[in-house]
């Protein structure tokens, strides 16, 4: 019996590996793509790459403009993050199991978390530009939809984690709806609450690069104007500034969950 198990398992692995290699030989194919050449590419890539990229004096002269750039950028993705957070909490409240004030907020609540978490944060800069335009409304709103339908996703699960017997407690001595969320759910939740807000930053920041390059706006437009405009300097160091400044928000946000968890 565990004989025929194990076999039937490795014949199914068998079949997912030889799916797999079959799907990838085809789309090879399909694009003319030439994995030797590829690969032969490479060292001439970083070559190329280390050689125009490097910021010269002309470049660092531009850095006062691209900090600048790089401050809205980072105040768009932190003001998203948060606001969509403290919106996401309470819709989070009204969908989950353990909290939720009637049953059938929990399918409405569920599906837009899905909608809203599931559309690519590009998806949602093209499809707001018709609305907005090129301007900081379509950034903020594109990264707020996705942190909305990621904290309500996550914020449901970590309520639901946290178990009903806190709660029947609260209600059983007579306490109201509202205090039982904000005396016992919240106060539970809030670790992950923060530490998940953290996370939505670091992300908004890297997504906020290529929205910017979409609507014009932010450290994403310097870097855009600088490599079209054969500006390699400036870009690199527009890149380098965008590490530099992920780097030391993981760094921040990591001493913080620390702190807090």
């Amino acid at each position: 019996m565990q004989h025929d198990i194990f076999r039937q398992r490795r014949n199914q692995r068998l079949i997912f590996f030889g799916v797999l290699i079959a799907l990838t030989y085809g789309s090879m194919v399909l694009t003319a793509f030439d994995p030797v050449a590829g690969l032969a590419a490479i060292p001439r890539a970083f070559i190329w790459g280390a050689s125009s990229f490097i910021p010269d004096e002309a470049a660092m002269r531009r850095l006062p403009r691209i900090l600048q750039r790089l401050q809205e950028t980072v105040l768009v993705s932190i003001s998203s993050a948060t606001v969509a957070s403290a919106l996401g909490l309470v819709v989070a409240v009204l969908g989950a199991n353990t909290t939720r004030p009637h049953p059938w907020f929990s399918i409405p609540t569920r599906a837009i978390a899905s909608i809203f978490r599931n559309v690519d944060v590009s998806v949602w800069a093209l499809v707001l530009l018709f609305s907005f335009g090129q301007s900081g409304y379509t950034g903020f709103f594109a990264l707020f939809f996705v942190t909305f339908g990621f904290i309500v996703r996550v914020m449901i699960e970590t309520i639901d984690e946290v178990g009903t017997e806190p709660v029947e407690a609260l209600r059983a001595s007579g306490a109201s709806y509202m205090a039982t969320i904000s005396q016992s759910v919240i106060p539970a939740c809030l670790p992950q609450l923060i530490s998940w807000v953290l996370y939505m930053i670091e992300t908004n920041i890297r997504s906020a690069t290529l929205i910017g390059i979409l609507t014009g706006t932010g450290i994403g437009f310097a870097f855009d104007l600088y490599f079209k405009s054969f500006n390699y300097g400036a870009a690199g160091l527009v890149v380098f500034v965008i590490v530099i400044t992920v780097l030391l928000i993981e760094a921040l946000s990591n001493t913080i969950r620390r702190s807090i968890l």
